[in-house]
């Protein structure tokens, strides 16, 4: 089950609220939340939702050995146990395939490829039980002492299958104490109703606009054969657009969500596209997940921080490879990790000291490159595209090229406008100002209402909605 779908919309959701928010005792709505939330693993993945709570008994029983035992032997012994066991069952599900294709480049090496199908959320939840164990051991969180609150930690629905990942910690008091007062709720639906309106009304139609651009990977990126200069560079910034309403969108909906439950997810995104370096991009994209790298990857000790460039790649070798298991993914990862070393090297000042057009310029050159590297999972499509985008394609443009544009542009525009702070800017205006405050609250309810009565109409008429997560 994913959210941008009108069963958890209009069926699914309505009767866990319902069923929550009847009981009067938070271990009482914890327990629905477990239930609802198991119930929506299980809908698509069945039987990996034992692998789901197989992890979480490890996880859970590492936590308290490891708070037990963490200034001994036995400490380091059981977090070995427990990372191995962490990073083998996302080896195993996510890249055992990937591995083995390789190997097979080996001459005269001809191993069987397995064929597994990869759980969805298994990256979030994993690295989420990789989080709790490492504080458990670094004395950043006391081990939790109920399976069945640990459980609820784990698989909690609002962003068990798309993230953000959540730390435990973050969220420890908040799951034996809390409650939802009317700001939660108002906050908490407009902001599913905004990740909602995201996904459906403008990531959905930027994926056909990047499908008529480039094709796809299940009809071998079709349209790249006669692919222009101009095309290339549009469809290049289609894809990041789509990649971002897409993925903030399902932020927005977690967010939202656990703010109705009355849990206080840390935010996700924070308009990236507005950045000047980008080592800013990466600080406002995917958040927790670079945080999750810099906390727990960065400083390794076979680098330390003495030699931070060795943590530095290694870290953007696993962003990349975390994503997918395809070396066009790793070498995304590693490209980002070169601009973020070379802007290391320059220093921090140097950086802020370039004119705001050459940043702006140098930035999102950097990062609409990088998303047409993230697109291409095969390499001769990639070349294609590299080909096109420094003029060696088929021409500047063509009437094709000119058609797609034309046919987009002003989605094209609309999305571009709806990644930089408009609404934020205008929000903190009229709440600082009480007599406007009711004005913009009454806007705000009409246009909830018109998103997602938009929304449903395109998901009830729409075949088009696919899920970008399955690999993670």
């Amino acid at each position: 089950m994913v959210f941008a779908d009108e069963l958890f919309l209009f069926a699914f959701l309505p009767l866990c609220l319902a069923f929550y928010f009847m009981m009067p005792k938070v271990q009482m709505k914890n327990n629905v939340l477990i239930l609802f939330s198991l119930v929506f693993y299980a809908w698509g993945e069945q039987l990996y939702l034992l692998l789901l709570i197989f992890s979480s008994l490890v996880n859970f029983f590492a936590g308290k050995l490891l708070e037990k035992h963490r200034d001994g032997d036995k400490g380091k012994l059981f977090l070995a146990i427990s990372l191995i066991i962490n990073i083998g069952l996302l080896a195993v599900f996510k890249y055992s395939g990937f591995i083995a294709e390789n190997i097979n480049l080996i001459p005269g090496v001809n191993i069987p490829v397995p064929d597994v199908h990869l759980p969805i959320g298994i990256s979030f939840f994993t690295f989420q039980n990789i989080s709790y164990t490492l504080d458990c051991y670094w004395d950043k969180t006391s081990a939790q002492r109920s399976f069945r609150k640990y459980l609820l930690y784990i698989s909690m629905f609002p962003q068990l299958v798309a993230g953000p990942i959540v730390r435990y910690a973050d969220i420890a008091l908040e799951i034996d104490e809390r409650k939802t007062t009317l700001d939660d709720l108002s906050s908490g639906f407009t902001r599913l109703i905004i990740g909602v309106a995201k996904k459906v009304i403008i990531a959905n139609s930027l994926n056909t606009a990047v499908v008529s651009c480039f094709g796809e990977a299940s009809d071998g990126y079709a349209a790249i054969g006669s692919l222009t200069t101009l095309g290339a560079w549009y469809g290049a910034v289609l894809v990041a657009l789509w990649y971002y309403f897409d993925f903030s969108g399902y932020s927005d909906i977690a967010i939202g969500l656990g703010r109705i439950f009355g849990f206080h997810f840390n935010e996700n995104f924070n308009y990236p596209f507005v950045c000047k370096s980008i080592t800013e991009f990466w600080q406002r994209w995917h958040i927790s997940l670079g945080s999750f790298f810099r906390d727990y990857l960065l400083y390794v000790p076979i680098f330390g921080k003495r030699r931070k460039y060795g943590g530095l790649f290694l870290v953007w070798f696993c962003t990349g490879l975390w994503h997918g298991a395809s070396w066009n993914f790793i070498i995304w990862g590693l490209y980002y990790g070169l601009f973020i070393a070379l802007e290391t090297l320059v220093g921090r000042k140097k950086m802020k000291q370039l004119p705001a057009v050459a940043a702006h310029l140098y930035t999102k050159i950097v990062i609409v490159v990088g998303f047409g590297i993230f697109y291409f999972e095969d390499f001769f499509a990639l070349g294609k595209f590299f080909k096109a985008l420094f003029g060696f394609g088929s021409g500047a443009t063509n009437a094709f090229t000119n058609q797609i544009f034309m046919q987009y542009i002003f989605l094209f525009a609309a999305a571009i406008i709806c990644t930089m702070p408009i609404v934020k800017a205008i929000k903190e205006r009229f709440v600082n100002n009480p007599s406007s405050e009711a004005v913009y609250s009454a806007v705000g309810v009409v246009a909830n209402i018109a998103l997602l009565l938009t929304s449903a109409i395109l998901l009830l008429n729409s075949t088009n909605n696919p899920f970008l997560y399955f690999r993670f």
